[in-house]
């Protein structure tokens, strides 16, 4: 679900839609010229927070999707 707001992607998103929404707005208030310069350094902070759990989240994803199902062939004790 792409291009979801905060509110959506926390009532019907899943964890990653609701960071990728949150990085969305973090960012666009880091890139306001209006926002406060007080607020920057812990806005920046959390930007790169929420980039690093969903990284952590797609890394799991990936990790996951990764790993071949593998079947175990019959046993028989004569072939040891």
């Amino acid at each position: 679900m792409a291009g979801m707001t905060v509110v959506e992607a926390a009532e019907d998103g899943s964890t990653r839609d609701l960071l990728v929404a949150m990085r969305t707005r973090i960012a666009r208030a880091v890139g306001d010229p209006d926002t406060p310069a007080r607020d920057l350094a812990a806005l920046t902070k959390r930007l790169v927070e929420v980039v690093r759990d969903i990284e952590a989240i797609d890394a799991r994803e990936e990790e996951a999707g990764s790993h071949a199902e593998v079947s175990d062939g019959e046993f028989n004790a004569k072939d040891i």
